[in-house]
């Protein structure tokens, strides 16, 4: 087959450009899940010169919260303030009810700083670590994120994921026309970038594995047309440029291929890119819509959305064989799968009685749960450790991000304090 990739090497050092304050998503919890464990995270010891740029203490704090699991304890409630685990008194503690204090000391470093910090486990009245964080001169806020990663997993037994990020579609107005820019931030919503802005809409990101590139569809051309984009050297390749439908596109879990929706042969339906060969396979034949892909963990099959059994409903296609089998039967509108981690659950946009929310399914039983009770969510995108994920809503007439586990036990919205923001995209972990 003849290739049609053209690559189009672009470098965006210099015109990639930090977004300001008013661009940052802004976190409101807005419930958590039951019985949540409280802990201390004590303001860290520093021992360098002036102040530092962020609060490190309270950043883990916020991640902690956050998730849930946690109930942090204010700090104008501490009755101390310990900086190492044999200054911690435990009687203290437990009369706040308290059931884990960290201690942490902060220390310049050449080119950054190091962050010793300790978990202490009140009525066990035991140290359970001391570990130690290090990160460059701008890295205080990774800091923070990979030292809530190793608390919440020692205490929860689950990875974290605080030190991921996402990518999200930002909407402006400029100049009485809108304005649509590819955004990068924390996944708390902090230190948005924008990574490449667009006159024309741009939709559908996903991910790479290695959490070094994105693939998204943008009508820049005219028509929608399939990216890959390095997001660190802002190289970008073109991937498709056939008449009608270009879209959804989604990594394999190798890296090596890219499942999308085309309509080149008349009608939509998913296929494979071999990104190392360019060669295209159509996967589906049927004169329904196929659409939105989605990848197993194992690479062995692909779930998607298609109508062809008269309303959108969720399909499992097994690659090698080709047999198509259908999963979701609740509702009379099942769309936009993404699957965990473990491949145990299916997460998805539900319609039932006219409502659209974000359900998930166990694929074994076929149990379905609800997770959200606004009007209009979609675009589920899956923690990679499976604990929550992100989706996009409405609140009045204006786009939102918002989260919730997937027990529905814990929510919590980013909402952005300039336009509307849309279709999240959870990073993987990045080592």
């Amino acid at each position: 087959m003849k290739k049609t990739v053209s690559l189009l090497l672009v470098t965006l050092v210099s015109c990639v450009l930090a977004v300001t304050a008013r661009a940052q998503l802004v976190v409101e919890i807005e419930g958590n899940a039951q019985n949540p464990t409280p802990i201390a995270v004590v303001p860290f010891d520093w021992s360098g010169s002036g102040v530092l740029a962020e609060d490190v203490a309270s950043i883990i704090s916020a991640d902690l919260r956050r998730s849930g699991l946690f109930a942090p304890v204010p700090r104008d409630d501490m009755l101390s303030f310990p900086k190492t685990p044999e200054e911690v008194s435990f009687r203290d503690w437990r009369i706040l009810g308290t059931e884990y204090v960290v201690t942490g000391r902060m220390q310049p470093q050449a080119g950054g700083y190091l962050l010793s910090f300790d978990l202490v486990n009140i009525f066990g009245q035991h140290k359970m670590f001391t570990k130690q964080v290090t990160g460059g001169a701008q890295q205080l806020r990774d800091v923070a994120h990979r030292a809530a990663d190793e608390i919440y997993e020692a205490i929860t037994g689950i990875r974290g994921a605080f030190g991921t990020q996402m990518v999200y579609v930002q909407e402006t107005q400029r100049g009485g026309q809108p304005s649509y820019a590819l955004m990068l931030s924390d996944i708390d919503g902090a230190r948005a970038r924008q990574i490449r802005r667009f006159s024309a809409p741009v939709m559908s990101p996903s991910w790479s594995p290695s959490g070094q590139e994105v693939a998204y569809v943008s009508f820049e051309t005219g028509r929608p047309a399939i990216f890959r984009e390095n997001i660190h050297t802002g190289a970008r390749q073109q991937l498709t440029n056939f008449k009608g439908l270009n879209s959804s596109p989604t990594w394999s879990p190798d890296g090596s291929k890219l499942a999308m929706v085309l309509s080149k042969d008349g009608n939509p339906e998913i296929y494979v890119l071999d990104l190392n060969s360019g060669r295209f396979t159509r996967m589906t034949r049927h004169f329904s819509i196929d659409t939105e892909p989605n990848w197993m963990p194992d690479g062995n099959s692909l779930v998607f959305t298609s109508d062809r059994g008269g309303k959108p409903q969720i399909y499992q296609l097994t690659l090698a064989t080709g047999q198509v089998d259908r999963l979701t039967f609740d509702g009379d509108y099942n769309a936009r799968p993404r699957v965990s981690p473990d491949g145990k659950t299916l997460v998805m946009v539900h319609r039932s009685r006219g409502v659209f929310t974000i359900a998930t399914m166990d694929i074994v039983s076929g149990r379905m749960r609800v997770l959200t009770e606004t009007r209009l969510d979609e675009s589920p995108s899956i923690a990679p450790n499976g604990a929550m994920l992100m989706y996009a809503t409405k609140r009045g007439s204006k786009g939102i991000l918002a989260a919730v586990s997937l027990d529905a036990g814990v929510k919590y919205s980013l909402p952005s304090q300039q336009g509307n923001v849309r279709e999240p995209a959870w990073s993987p972990y990045f080592d």
